[in-house]
């Protein structure tokens, strides 16, 4: 067995980053924008009124003073020429401040009486005017790489940016094993239970920007093995559910042996989680989870997220960790890193406060959806009492 972070280490040196691809910049939420981004004109692209008044020359809008009011400026249609001395201009929020005017006198603050304007509290130089390039000038680079949010979209659609290169989804086939399993909907035998795992991690998978591709089962034997794996060729990652032990019917290892796999390693020192394995086969990085549900759930939340992070071209790390106090005692541990299920709360100083479930079993997925964090006991760590510091993973 090797230990946790060099097995992940070894798991992302497999993985290749995807090229990029140009897509509308309405398909762009929630991709990886692989390079900056720069704007190419100034935002605003003109002084603009904050809000609804007249422009003025602050210098001439003092109190009690009377202006002629020369026109209006709107958002979209501008006021034509400079603003005239002893003068004044209509103006509505967002709307461009016209030549020589330096201040808005707002509504509220003034008198209007037919095409005159009484100022009532004189307004500051530059006061509610919003100038040219405030938000960012021409030039300004968003940077990359990126995930990005919707205010990331709101921000490159008024860079003026209409597509934007991304990196190439990655596509993970999903194959689970074994001929206890059958499909949600299905009638069990008395001696089956539903395949769990592939749709979980098909939801993650979606939820971090892959595409995750649904295989059908493979049953324990050489023949429904290879034909699962002639529906995942192809895919960038090939991701195996069960079978990957040292049993009878544990066949994983030995069948996409004989199909050109190179096994990088087998067994890491976790719990739950030990029967794990990755490689390469053919063009395809090859990853093997543990068939319970719970150790295969974590395992994708161990390392299957870093390496789709690291083939969108990411920063490829471990998932941050945090610290925090356990309010009952933990026991000690043995020699591999356990992932302990647990509710997170925070704590009135702000410090996370965590409750570990009582149930730990890797076969129970009603625990795990329970649970909001994993609190992390390194190998041979010896008992926590109540309050002690502790790490942990948050879950999404």
């Amino acid at each position: 067995m090797i230990p946790v972070a060099d097995a992940l280490a070894r798991l992302l040196a497999l993985v290749e980053p995807l090229p990029g691809e140009t897509v509308p910049l309405a398909e762009a939420g929630g991709r990886v924008m692989l390079d900056d981004a720069v704007a190419t004109r100034d935002q605003p692209p003109f002084d603009a009124s904050a809000m609804d008044g007249y422009a003025v020359r602050a210098a001439e809008a003092v109190t009690g003073a009377d202006l002629e009011v020369a026109g209006q400026s709107a958002a979209g249609r501008a006021f034509g020429g400079a603003l005239p001395r002893g003068g004044a201009v209509r103006i509505f929020t967002g709307a461009p401040v016209p030549e020589g005017a330096d201040a808005i006198l707002i509504q509220e603050d003034a008198e209007r009486q037919g095409s005159r304007v009484r100022v009532v509290t004189p307004p500051g130089r530059g006061e509610y005017v919003r100038p040219r390039g405030m938000d960012f000038p021409a030039g300004f680079r968003l940077p990359g790489p990126r995930r990005l949010a919707a205010r990331d979209v709101a921000l490159l659609a008024a860079m003026n940016l209409p597509t934007v290169t991304v990196a190439r989804r990655p596509v993970v086939a999903l194959i689970p094993t074994g001929d206890e399993l059958v499909e949600p909907g299905e009638t069990p035998g008395a001696d089956q239970i539903v395949s769990s795992n592939n749709y979980g991690l098909a939801t993650m998978l979606a939820a971090i920007g892959a595409v995750p591709r649904m295989c059908p089962i493979a049953r324990d034997t050489r023949a429904s093995l290879v034909a699962a794996l002639e529906v995942a060729r192809g895919a960038d990652f090939i991701v195996t559910l069960g079978g990957a032990s040292v049993g009878d019917h544990d066949l994983v290892a030995e069948v996409f042996g004989a199909e050109g796999l190179a096994l990088d390693f087998f067994k890491v020192a976790m719990r739950p989680g030990k029967p794990l394995m990755a490689g390469r086969i053919g063009g395809s990085v090859m990853l093997g989870l543990p068939g319970n549900p719970v150790s295969s759930m974590i395992c994708g939340e161990i390392f299957l997220r870093p390496a789709i992070d690291r083939a969108l071209g990411l920063p490829a790390r471990a998932r941050p960790r945090r610290r925090g106090r356990i309010e009952a005692a933990i026991e000690a541990n043995g020699p591999r890193e356990h992932y302990m299920r647990a509710v997170m709360r925070e704590g009135a100083d702000g410090v996370a406060l965590l409750s570990t479930l009582s149930r730990q079993d890797s076969n129970l997925l009603a625990t795990l959806a329970e649970a909001n964090a994993l609190i992390v006991r390194a190998p041979h760590s010896p008992a926590a009492a109540q309050g002690e510091a502790v790490e942990f993973i948050a879950l999404d």
